[in-house]
């Protein structure tokens, strides 16, 4: 698929789940970089409820954490004015689309993928959903939808972008062109922020140690107390390296908000203790996420302004989408909406 006529800038698409608060991982590795991709992209920014209904979630939990995500990008420097920012289950195209999509996508194609692998053979798998199988198409759908030239991802979502693009390979060989194939745009940097207390896997909203997590809403007082108990290695030396798992964590959240070379830090660094640089990196995170905090605060006591720009974000993805469908449902023989009809 070429770009749509008049369509002069790049498309990105991009969505986050609402669930649990937005923490440091998400930020350095997601939001922040969506920022800077406003100046010169046309920007899609999405809140993905329908993914998060893949796990047991109290109504009222997710739309608070819905409202809280919209309120936490705007904090964060998406600008509603420049970019549309809307909650997925508000544009029925998702849903529509996963649907035609799920019946052109093998069962075995779907049981191969890597999360749903590890989540199905965990204790208590018995009771996990046949969404978390579908959950890669339906994220298929959200990307294919929009027609995105560009999807930034993490590197742990990278099977799921290789398959909406052979989905849409897949679709167009069978229905001929019809359905743009993204880019994969692996997110660099500080894109995989580890845990603050196992630093062999990655910093979770569902981590059971509340001292695991660092969010953007921490107050400073828990931020200065969840980095100083960070966990560290054996020795004082402030390198990163393979035997050092938890300062090499720690540097490189320090390098991503002071947007300075791990190498810089470590000469810095050289004779110190842990106890110095863990104070100082306190300091810098307080210091970059306070201002952020108090704006998602104002801006969370502002219902009705978030509803307002969700509703602005609603009808800009709802009129893109509406593109995509008419193709899609010329090409599979549907009738199309009704409104159409004789």
């Amino acid at each position: 698929m070429e770009r749509k006529q008049g369509q002069d800038r790049p498309l990105v698409l991009t969505g986050i789940q609402p669930t649990a608060g937005i923490h440091l991982g998400n930020y350095l590795g997601a939001i922040r970089s969506w920022v800077a991709l406003q100046e010169d992209r046309d920007c899609l920014f999405f809140l993905a409820d329908m993914h998060a209904i893949t796990v047991p979630m109290d109504a009222r939990s997710l739309r608070d954490s819905t409202l809280g995500g919209v309120a936490t990008c705007i904090a964060c420097g998406i600008d509603p004015d420049r970019a549309a920012i809307f909650v997925q289950s508000q544009v029925p195209g998702h849903a529509e689309l996963a649907w035609i999509l799920g019946c052109h996508t093998p069962m075995g194609q779907l049981e191969r993928m890597t999360q749903f692998k590890d989540k199905s053979t965990r204790p208590g798998a018995s009771l996990v959903g046949a969404g978390l199988l579908y959950y890669p198409v339906l994220m298929a759908a959200d990307i294919l939808l929009y027609d995105a030239d560009l999807v930034p991802v993490g590197e742990d979502q990278r099977q799921h972008l290789e398959l909406t693009r052979d989905l849409a390979e897949r679709f167009n060989a069978a229905h001929g062109p019809t359905l743009a194939v993204p880019d994969l745009h692996i997110s660099q940097g500080c894109g995989r922020v580890m845990s603050l207390q196992d630093p062999t896997v990655k910093m979770s909203k569902s981590d059971g140690n509340r001292l695991a997590t660092l969010f953007l809403t921490d107050s400073d007082d828990q931020m200065r107390r969840k980095l100083r108990s960070a966990v560290t290695d054996s020795g004082q030396e402030v390198l990163r390296r393979g035997d050092k798992p938890g300062m090499t964590n720690l540097l490189e959240i320090f390098s991503a908000l002071a947007c300075i070379p791990v190498e810089e830090l470590e000469a810095r660094y050289a004779g110190t203790s842990y106890g110095v640089f863990k104070n100082d990196l306190a300091d810098l995170a307080i210091a970059t996420l306070a201002p952020l905090r108090e704006k998602f605060f104002l801006l969370r006591a502002d219902e009705g302004y978030l509803l307002q720009v969700l509703a602005r974000g609603r009808e800009v993805a709802r009129r893109r989408a509406a593109a995509t469908l008419a193709r899609v449902y010329e090409r599979v023989g549907f009738l199309g909406p009704a409104k159409s009809l004789p």
